[in-house]
Formats: structure tokens, sequence, C-alpha cells
């Protein structure tokens, strides 16, 4: 069997181990089980390229493989670095400009391709639709990123016509694409790339913050489908498998995202939400609210029978997981009935509570979606809602000119009671206030969530002593 052979038969290996690490990560149970898959499949994948970069090189075998060692180590200092600092917060941030990666690779791939392989028509086809789609995703990712940073405004940039300079946009493309085909110039290739930079940067800054996670997994499909491409113009297997894997499954993860928010997929994409035509959502104060103090709540929950906790992003920028955790278990102790009721896009990024809660140890059957736990609120004595606002707010529900209307939500609300652990009345991602916040069976425990949960715990430790 020759290096080829051996290489092209270690991709397939490589693919079926991504296949089954999607699968495992359908699942918390399994999750654990699919990372672990993913990374050998990788393993496989990397040594596999490097043999038959070393099998096809037209370069010493020496210099190839010190240049294949010098990008490895570069990578892997950086990747480790970044492992080891990233939090938990941030991590929305890091899949978008990792996702910015992808998309510049893929257009750097189709310029080199260009550059140095024949004027096949098909093969010009695979170059232009990689830049293309690699160049939306770069300066998207990029917009993502400084939106879920922080480092600009999350609102929605509302152009007028909008809709319309994106087709303008794509049909300029197009136009392009038959220019180049015709002629084979790089003159074509490189207006496109300018238009297809600019729709990214615009496609992304019309989301507002509401929809961030669903527009992180759409660039994750993006993503995804401009490694395809790349794959396609290399001649690359394993590289166009993997990336229609990735299209695919982060095309879907967007839908289902959009379905659960009552959204559609295409007027996400093209507008989102978060403000109205252009003009802010309303953010002034609506009522007057009522504050407890922990003791209170402790009081509360343990006279409780039935608990309920609704976990946001807040919760993962004061790390009040690992208390929160330790309250579960206290309360379960005692025989309080405790649940997490989780939003599909609760935090900033698909999926951002259950690793958060898994990553303390919450047993995996008592976190709950939205839909499992929804009609259950009536029955529930006290809901704890930390870090959350947008994913349990009414009027999504009662006001049909709300930002939010028509997005379904937790009607934490309907709960005997309800406690909001904020830092302040300040509204929600979305940029939208809260009625929650003004209702009588709510209490607002301002403070950092953390230190609020310890100082729960420390009040129902004391007050077993006191009844021992």
């Amino acid at each position: 069997m020759t290096l080829t052979s051996l290489a092209q038969a270690t991709y397939v290996v490589a693919a079926v181990l991504f296949v089954l690490s999607l699968a495992g990560l359908s699942k918390q149970e399994t999750a654990r089980r699919g990372n672990m898959l993913g990374m050998v499949g990788m393993v496989l994948a990397l040594a596999a390229t490097v043999v038959l970069a070393l099998d096809v090189s037209e370069r010493s075998v020496l210099v190839t493989a010190l240049l294949i060692a010098c990008v490895f180590a570069i990578g892997a200092s950086v990747g480790i670095w970044r492992a080891r600092t990233v939090e938990m917060t941030q991590m929305p941030e890091l899949i978008a400009i990792l996702h910015s990666f992808v998309g510049l690779a893929a257009v750097l791939v189709g310029v080199n391709s260009h550059l140095t392989e024949s004027a096949d028509a098909v093969h010009q086809v695979e170059v232009f639709l990689g830049i293309f789609i690699g160049a939306v995703t770069f300066t998207g990712s990029i917009v993502a990123y400084l939106k879920l940073s922080a480092k600009i405004k999350s609102n929605p940039l509302m152009l007028p016509g909008r809709n319309l300079l994106n087709l303008g946009a794509i049909l300029a493309s197009a136009g392009l694409l038959a220019w180049y085909l015709a002629s084979h110039s790089i003159v074509p290739l490189l207006l496109m790339t300018v238009i297809a930079l600019a729709l990214g940067v615009h496609l992304v800054a019309a989301i507002g913050g509401g929809d961030m996670p669903v527009v992180v997994s759409m660039l994750n499909s993006y993503s995804g489908w401009a490694a395809a491409a790349a794959g396609l113009m290399l001649s690359n297997d394993l590289l166009i498998v993997t990336g229609a894997l990735v299209g695919s499954s982060g095309a879907i993860l967007s839908y289902l995202m959009c379905k659960a928010m009552n959204r559609a997929f295409l007027s996400v994409i093209l507008g989102g939400f978060g403000a109205e035509g252009g003009k802010a959502a309303a953010a002034g104060p609506e009522g007057e609210h009522r504050e407890v103090s922990a003791t209170e709540v402790a009081d509360m929950l343990a006279a409780a029978r039935s608990v309920v906790i609704v976990p946001g992003y807040g919760m993962a920028v004061a790390k009040a997981q690992y208390p929160v955790a330790d309250l579960v278990d206290k309360l379960r102790a005692h025989g309080v009935t405790v649940r997490f009721g989780v939003h599909p896009v609760a935090g900033r990024l698909p999926g951002h509570m259950n690793v958060l809660l898994a990553e303390a140890r919450v047993p995996y059957d008592i976190v709950l979606e939205m839909d499992e736990i929804n009609d259950d609120f009536p029955e529930t004595d006290v809901v704890l809602v930390i870090g959350a606002n947008d994913v349990v707010n009414p009027s999504a529900l009662e006001d049909p000119g709300s930002p939010l209307a028509g997005m379904p939500v937790l009607e934490v609300w309907k709960a005997a009671q309800c406690i909001v652990f904020k830092r302040s009345m300040a509204t929600g991602y979305a940029g939208v206030q809260n009625p929650l916040f003004f209702r009588e069976n709510s209490a607002m425990l301002f403070g950092d969530a953390k230190t609020q949960v310890e100082e729960i715990l420390t009040a129902l430790r004391v007050g077993e002593g006191a009844s021992a």
C-alpha cells in the first residue's frame, strides 16, 4: 500500500469518527464521548495530511517537515494558551472569531488556487464560490465577535432598503461570476471579494442582540461550507466531508433554534429583531419593583415543595453554577423537588447553560428544556431566575408591539413566587424592558449571583442549626 493510499484510508476512518462525534454531541450524556471521538478523528486527519504532504511535496522531505512542524508549533501554542485562559463567558466570542479564521483560510486558498491551477470552468466556479462564502464568513464572524464581546453595540443596524442592498450584492456577484468564467481574470474575483466582505458585515450587523445565539450557529454553518469549498479546491475528500458535516449540522441547529424562538430563519438573517423599524426598544421603568434579601429567599425555599431554577448569561458571568449546584443538593436532601428550566437560546451560545450546569455536575435528568417545564410553573412554589432576562419576558406573549413578540419564553410568572437575581434593573441583551420585574408575585434579589446564592446557602444552614 502506498503512502497516498494509506492516507486516504485514514481519511475514511477520520470521517466516520467525525460522524460518530456529531451523534455523541446530540445528548448531554454522550457529549464527552462525542468530543473524544472528534479529537481522535482530528489527530488521524492531521497525521494523514502530514504523510500525504511529505509524499507529494516537490521540496525536500526535511524542508517540508520543518515547515509543517513550525505551523503545528504556532497553532498548538496559540490553541493551548486560549484553551487555558478563556472563560466560559467568553466562549461565544471565541467561537465566532475561530469561524473567521476558517473564512479567511477559504479566501486565501481560493486566491492561491486561482493563481496556480488551470482555467477549468468547474474549478473556476469552485474558486469563486469558495472565496464568496469565505469572505462573508470572515467579516460576519468578526462583527459577531465584536457584538458578543461588547466592543460594539448589540443593536441591529437598520439601513434603509437593507434587503435590497443584500440582493444587489448577490446579483452583482453573479454578474462578476459570469465575467470571471469568460475571462479568468483576477479582477472580477477581487471585486467580488470586496462585495462579499461588505455583505458579511451588513448581514450580521443587521441582526439584533436577542438573535446572537442563532448567528453563532449560522456562522458555524457558513464556516463549514467554506471549508467544504476549500476541500473542493484542494481535492481533499476529508475536508469536503468535514465541511459538509459542519455546514449541514450548523444549518439544522440554526433552523431548530429559530423554530424554538418562533422566528423565520430568513427573517433572522435579513433583519433580526431587537428594534423595530430602526427605533430602539423602550428601556425605561414600567412600575415599582419589590426587593428581597437572601435570608428571605432562604425562608421561601425552606418552605417550598417545588423549585425551578432558570439560568441565564448572568449566571455564567458571575460563575454561580457551583454554589447553585450546592443549593440544589441541599434542597433535594430535604425532599424539595428541584429542576432547571433552560431556554433554547439562553446565554449567547447554543447549549451554553447546559455546559455550565454539566461543569458543576448538576444531574442531567433534572435539566429540562422549555417545552418540558413550561406546563409545570403553575404548580411551582418558587422560581429562581438567575441572570436570565429576555427568555422570561412576558411581553413576548402579551405585547404584540414588543420587539420580542412571538418568541416562546419560560412562563415563570405563573409560579406562586418568582425571585429574579440581577445586578440592577438594566434591560436584557435585546435592549427590552421586562414587565416580570414589576409583577406582584415577583421580587428582585440584587447583587452578584454567586455571592447571593452563597448567602442563601448560609441562611439555610443557620436555619437548620436553629431548628435542631
